[in-house]
C-alpha cells in the first residue's frame, strides 16, 4: 500500500477541498495545509503514481492536467504577478500520486 492522500482522502471525498478548477479527469483546488500565501494543487482523478512512472496511456490524461494547470497558472500570475509550478519525484513525492503544485508568495511559517 502506498501512501497516496489524494486517492484516499481528496477524490474519495473524506476530505473537503474548496476546488478551483474542475474537468471530467482533472481537479485543482487550494491545498489542505498550505505552505504558500497562496497554494493549489492540481491532480489527475485517475491514480497515477508519479510523472516517471506514467504509461503512455495517460498521455492523454497529462496534456488535460498541464492545460488545466497552465488556465490556474495563468490566473495566479495576472493576480499576484508571479507562481511557481512544482512537482516532486522520489523520495520527495510525499504521496505517491501525481500533483503539481501551483504556488505564489511567502512560505507561510
Amino acid at each position: 500500500m502506498t501512501n497516496d492522500f489524494y486517492c484516499d482522502q481528496v477524490l474519495s471525498g473524506k476530505t473537503e477541498v474548496e476546488k478551483v478548477y474542475e474537468t471530467e479527469n482533472v481537479l485543482a483546488y487550494y491545498h489542505t495545509r498550505p505552505y504558500y500565501q497562496v497554494h493549489i494543487v492540481a491532480i489527475p482523478k485517475k491514480h497515477i503514481l508519479s510523472l516517471t512512472k506514467m504509461e503512455d496511456a495517460d498521455q492523454e490524461i497529462l496534456m488535460e492536467l498541464m492545460t488545466v494547470i497552465q488556465k490556474v497558472a495563468a490566473d495566479i500570475e495576472e493576480k499576484y504577478g508571479a507562481c511557481r509550478v512544482i512537482t516532486n519525484l522520489g523520495n520527495y513525492q510525499e504521496s505517491k500520486h501525481l500533483h503539481w503544485h501551483i504556488v505564489s508568495g511567502d512560505k507561510q511559517k
